[in-house]
């Protein structure tokens, strides 16, 4: 038979109120008292009915968290803060993998994912915003990226373009000219690729440079598409001084594939990337790359979202919030021209 609250109420010789107060975390509660229900709770094995608790508070104390592919390294470092960040104010996160579908992107928005959770962290790579506005729902959801940017709703992002283009100016600043950009296609102007390729291009532009298409490569954000689309500049004979990865995956496999063929890091070709992932530091050379403030977007967007959950953020318009970033100078790409 399940331990029920009136078995542990009998056991800690207080009232079924009580122990309702120490399982919702009521403040004005006795330290002894507390100890005895909870070592009462333990004693007997009591496990919460959390579904009935959630039904008559309203609340679960869980966030949802939708993001498009776990495996990416800046979406595990990103979860993983965002976790540490809703525990710190007593939530814990759910997590769904959408891997970019928007069947999946628009169900997480309804259905037993959102009843188990009070706010959402979004990160939609797919559907539009008129199609997340009206499966929206009455509970408050923050927007993560840069794939919609709308002022009906709440928005964590980066810096992309004053970022890439500050990366940009320091492989001018080094001396490179030739500077191939692994991840965008040169149309591109919205997104996150076509963020920081504007980038790129400003800083081209402040320099005197004259932009070259031949030197952006598509690619998928992987270490094997990076690899590849380095090599397909090398096979076709584009000459190159520098490779600017739209993030640090793509950045570390075409390191790779430059030096398989023997071209030397940084003396031939610098190499940068985006994002400092965990790796990036012990990459070998160690990877250049633009640190865009995780830490920063893990904090900053939890809060806003538990302010909203408790009434406590007064615009009805979206809340838009940029972090700040940092170039990190590393082996791959440093500062100072490149040694004969």
């Amino acid at each position: 038979m399940a331990v029920t609250m009136n078995d542990v109420a009998r056991a800690a010789g207080v009232s079924l109120k009580t122990v309702s107060n120490v399982l919702n975390d009521y403040e004005f509660i006795r330290p002894a008292t507390k100890q005895r229900v909870q070592d009462a709770i333990a004693e007997l094995g009591y496990e919460a009915n959390l579904t009935a608790r959630s039904l008559r508070s309203g609340k679960t104390s869980m966030l949802g968290l939708v993001l498009s592919d776990l495996s990416a390294p800046y979406y595990a470092e990103l979860a993983s803060r965002l976790m540490k960040a809703a525990a710190r104010r007593g939530y814990r996160v759910m997590v769904e993998q959408s891997d970019a579908d928007a069947a999946a992107e628009l169900g997480a928005l309804q259905g037993t994912f959102r009843q188990l959770t009070d706010g959402l962290l979004f990160t939609p790579l797919v559907v539009d915003a008129d199609a997340i506005a009206a499966r929206r729902g009455i509970k408050p959801m923050v927007m993560l990226g840069e794939h919609i940017m709308d002022p009906r709703f709440d928005l964590v992002t980066m810096k992309n373009a004053e970022a890439a283009a500050a990366l940009t100016a320091h492989l001018l600043a080094s001396g490179r000219r030739r500077i191939a950009v692994v991840g965008a296609n040169t149309g591109e102007s919205a997104g996150t690729a076509g963020l920081r390729l504007n980038g790129y291009r400003s800083a081209l532009a402040d320099a005197g440079i004259p932009f070259d298409p031949e030197l952006v490569a598509p690619a998928e954000w992987r270490r094997d598409a990076g690899a590849a689309a380095v090599a397909g500049l090398l096979d076709k004979g584009v000459e190159f001084d520098a490779v600017f990865g739209l993030n640090d995956v793509l950045a570390l496999g075409a390191m790779h594939e430059l030096l398989v063929r023997g071209v030397k890091v940084p003396r031939d070709v610098a190499v940068a990337g985006f994002d400092d992932i965990d790796e990036a530091r012990f990459a070998s050379p160690s990877l250049t790359t633009i640190s865009p403030g995780m830490d920063e977007i893990a904090e900053r967007s939890v809060s806003l979202l538990l302010d909203r959950i408790a009434g406590r953020e007064p615009s009805e318009q979206g809340v838009h919030v940029e972090a700040g970033f940092e170039l990190r100078v590393r082996d791959s790409a440093p500062a100072g021209a490149p040694a004969g």
